[in-house]
């Protein structure tokens, strides 16, 4: 009776590795197949770029297996379980880092039923090399990248975006991946702040950093990642220059804008009441949402509202109300925010505004409210949350407790336990 053997793949393309491991794997027994699926890819992998059953019928066209099978989730407890196979057959890059842990899931569970892992050495040549390299531009690619936040909104419980305003810290959003109770993680999308764009230029947030210099961050991020970008785009603007700005964003590849119901010189929201801060009248706002959406050249870049009411004290009827105004102007998604450490009016809103809305995307930004989790978050019906300034937040006290020390001991051997080696942050940028 011939054995039973299991490999699973998540990629777009088959390349010479992935023929290798096929063909070792023919020598066990009959080969079966696992392609993990979209929403299991993203969850700590690249984002794929054909659709899964493309992916399936490119492992059948080897010719090399005998069955194709979906594997929905990455850890193999439910495959193992359900094939039971003699071997299965990975290659041994999975050793170190976070996908160790998907190796020691497979060693438990063929242990369960008498299996046998087999891991064949990594094939890594300039031929692999620059597919890779291929798959990552086509990733990185305007047409591709726009419209990845909408796919996430379908794909993820709840899409995790993370701040960031440099193409280093672009990087720390694109590759930190970690494995926490059994599962793998990483971030979904970019937030690219005013706030933190403007501190990390050293100018106040009040909408000094102008579109131009903006467009400049995006650029730096946008050359090293592949991940979708949310723009915080303050107030949106004139509505004469809103619609330029939405289209040469779309343009580019940025997949959101999100633009906040206030007028005049621009105040962070977080001060609330104590600074005077003016809300858009819900006709004049509408008129900006609509004017941005008729721009657009496609159906993929999303414009969402943001709204202040809850931060200006003008209570929950008045956010509801905006809401269903903002939806029929055409926002594709509704942020709603608060500077309240409790999250309870924001689960309100996020309560009654589902109620009867089932499918506008809703967004928020736990920076005050940061206890409540994001399972908590996406039972309450939120989509998308965003971690709108804590890498700048970090990046800072670390900074300055360094120049403090340096400055102190008039040499630099007190900090440098304190930092990083350089080698470990050269590890994040890739070379040509």
């Amino acid at each position: 009776m011939m054995k039973k053997v299991y490999t699973c793949f998540c990629t777009d393309v088959i390349h010479e590795g992935h023929l290798n491991i096929l063909r070792r794997a023919n020598e066990y027994g009959e080969v079966c197949v696992g392609v993990l699926s979209d929403a299991a890819m993203v969850g700590f992998n690249r984002f794929p770029t054909i659709p899964v059953e493309r992916r399936m019928e490119i492992v059948k066209q080897t010719g090399l297996v005998k069955e194709v099978m979906l594997q929905q989730e990455i850890m193999y407890d439910k495959v193992i379980e359900e094939l039971r196979p003699d071997y299965v057959v990975h290659g041994d890059n999975w050793s170190e880092g976070p996908e160790a842990a998907i190796r020691e899931n497979v060693i438990k569970n063929l242990e369960k039923f008498g299996g046998e892992l087999i891991e064949i050495p990594y094939t890594y040549n300039e031929n692999v090399k620059r597919i890779d390299d291929q798959m990552k531009e086509k990733l990185a690619m305007p047409e591709f990248r726009r419209k990845r936040l909408r796919q996430l909104i379908e794909l993820r419980p709840i899409v995790k975006t993370l701040e960031v305003h440099s193409g280093l810290t672009g990087l720390i959003a694109e590759k930190t991946v970690v494995e926490s109770n059994g599962k793998l993680d990483q971030f979904d999308a970019m937030w690219i702040s005013s706030l933190c764009d403007s501190t990390a230029k050293g100018k106040p947030d009040i909408e000094l950093v102008d579109m131009s210099s903006r467009i400049r961050t995006i650029d730096d991020v946008m050359d090293v990642t592949t991940k979708p970008i949310i723009l915080d785009g303050d107030t949106g603007g004139l509505v004469e220059h809103f619609v330029y700005n939405v289209r040469t964003l779309e343009r580019m590849g940025v997949s959101a804008v999100i633009i906040e119901d206030k007028t005049g010189l621009k105040k962070n929201s977080l001060f609330g009441t104590e600074v005077e801060q003016t809300q858009d009248s819900i006709e004049n706002f509408c008129e900006k949402i609509h004017m941005g959406k008729k721009a657009l050249r496609t159906d993929e870049f999303m414009i969402i509202a943001r709204i202040e009411s809850l931060i200006l004290e003008r209570g929950m009827e008045d956010a509801l109300t905006r809401a269903r105004a903002y939806v029929e102007a055409g926002a594709d998604g509704i942020m709603i925010h608060s500077r309240k450490k409790s999250p309870d009016e924001i689960l309100e809103f996020c309560h009654k505004f589902r109620k009867e809305d089932q499918s506008t995307p809703i967004v928020v930004v736990p920076t005050s409210f940061n206890s409540i989790t994001e399972e908590e978050l996406a039972a309450a019906g939120v989509n998308i949350v965003i971690y709108a300034n804590q890498l700048t937040r970090s990046a800072f006290p670390a900074m300055q407790g360094t120049a403090v020390e340096i400055l102190k001991n008039h040499r630099a051997l007190e900090v440098d336990s304190k930092l990083m080696p350089f080698k470990d942050i050269i590890r994040l940028i890739d070379e040509i």
